[in-house]
């Protein structure tokens, strides 16, 4: 049975991934339809048609059995959204931009490290961040749960990877190796910090020239993310990422505020406090380990938006829905 991003990541009932306007604005919900294979009608159009694989052969820590793609639309009709799930061969989605001013980043999806959000916090932000001059790659990993050694290790394998490939293939896409960026959304906001802290950690071995190259973001922004995996036991994010009975040092090595240093890079982080998912608290302790280590960092805490509002959900109405245009401030800020 296939299990919706409300019951996956447990959201409150009035913080859905799409119809999130709906419920700021307080009206109940639209009720979510079954979903449905991913060549239904209102499928968007993914992937594009630029895109590059992160591995050359089987990815490392591959088992015997691969997983099968198993892409679903989900949310209420007229609001679905494109769910990817059965990521074997992961590989990375790029956007140019109109008028690309050398900045670039690496966008990473959420959906608890049981799916990928490419639509809500893929694609949107791709078209929402290109708007503005970066170069967008977005980033399709592999999810640990679906049978990988190691696991815990598969999405920062992927992540690192992406980063290396980026940075070798820098003069094909016109942008500046050292202004390279991370930007992750809830559980794939875990990740851009667990790149962030942990961009130097051995989880693969090097494989070619690419791998070369630096992992380091530039800059990290994180949305309504995981900060502690360990903050909820029984949530999706630990669940699928960590697993049971696991190793109390590799809770550690993945609760990213613990692993903040002057190293870090410079961060931003948006979230609503109305959040139902991810205590708002995680942002907090992220912005408090920041300061404490004197990296850079940025945060906005909005009074309401939910859960899971990427970068087209919210009216124009809410100051949440604002988060690009501040992103975009910051980060130019930054590479200035």
């Amino acid at each position: 049975m296939t299990i919706d991003r409300r019951t996956l990541i447990g959201a409150a009932a009035g913080i859905a991934l799409a119809g999130t306007a709906e419920a700021a604005q307080r009206k109940a919900p639209a009720p979510w339809g079954p979903p449905t294979p991913a060549g239904a009608r209102d499928h968007p159009n993914w992937p594009p048609h630029e895109r590059f694989a992160l591995w050359p052969g089987t990815p490392p820590n591959a088992l015997a059995t691969l997983p099968r793609p198993d892409d679903t639309m989900n949310g209420p009709p007229g609001q679905r959204q494109l769910w990817v799930r059965g990521v074997a061969d992961p590989y990375v989605a790029v956007y140019r931009p109109a008028r690309p001013d050398g900045t670039s980043l690496l966008v990473i999806p959420g959906g608890g490290y049981g799916f990928l959000s490419v639509q809500n916090e893929g694609i949107d932000v791709a078209h929402a961040m290109t708007a503005r001059g970066a170069t967008v790659f977005v980033l399709v990993y592999r999810l640990p749960g679906e049978g990988w050694a190691r696991h815990w290790d598969v999405p920062l394998q992927d992540a690192q990877r992406a980063m290396r490939l980026i940075r070798a293939g820098a003069a094909r896409w016109r942008i500046d190796p050292a202004k390279l960026g991370v930007l992750g959304f809830s559980a794939g906001g875990h990740l851009a910090a667990s790149l962030a802290v942990g961009h130097d950690d051995p989880v693969y071995r090097p494989v070619d020239a690419a791998d070369r190259h630096p992992a380091r973001p530039a800059i990290a922004g994180l949305l309504y993310p995981v900060i502690a995996i360990g903050f909820d036991r029984k949530g999706a994010s630990y669940t699928n990422l960590i697993g049971p009975d696991a190793d109390p040092e590799i809770v550690a090595r993945y609760d990213t505020d613990r692993r903040v240093t002057r190293e870090t890079p410079p961060l931003f982080i948006a979230q609503a406090l109305d959040d139902g998912t991810v205590p708002p608290q995680q942002s907090i302790n992220m912005l408090t380990a920041a300061r404490a280590a004197h990296v850079p960092v940025e945060a906005h805490l909005f009074e309401s938006g939910g859960h899971g509002f990427g970068a087209a959900q919210l009216p124009s109405s809410m100051p949440a829905a604002h988060w690009p245009e501040l992103f975009d401030l910051w980060r130019k800020r930054q590479f200035a």
